[in-house]
């Protein structure tokens, strides 16, 4: 299973892709909005949004591609290892 996290801490994302492969999921992590954005998202099985630390115009661009190719979007107010981890609890098991 594929995930993209957006949003969080850039401290944070060799964390974030460690937890998402002890779930047995490939991880990207986007912590700023970068040039071609939506295109590198890619088609993942699942996007986590960190509402908290996530521009507007990130979650737009996330939320284009969600529509365009029906890939479930989760929403989590706070960018902690324990918010990514009850996600991929869900989803992952």
């Amino acid at each position: 299973m594929s995930v993209v996290v957006i949003g969080g801490n850039d401290c944070m994302v060799t964390r974030y892709k460690d937890i998402c492969k002890s779930y047995n999921c490939k991880a990207k992590v986007f912590t700023k909005m970068q040039t071609d954005f939506e295109n590198k998202l890619g088609t993942p099985d699942l996007m986590v949004v960190f509402t908290n630390t996530c521009s507007h115009k990130m979650l737009n661009s996330v939320n284009k591609k969600s529509c365009k190719r029906d890939i479930p979007v989760v929403k989590v107010h706070t960018a902690s290892a324990t918010a990514l981890k009850s996600v991929l609890e869900q989803y992952c098991r």
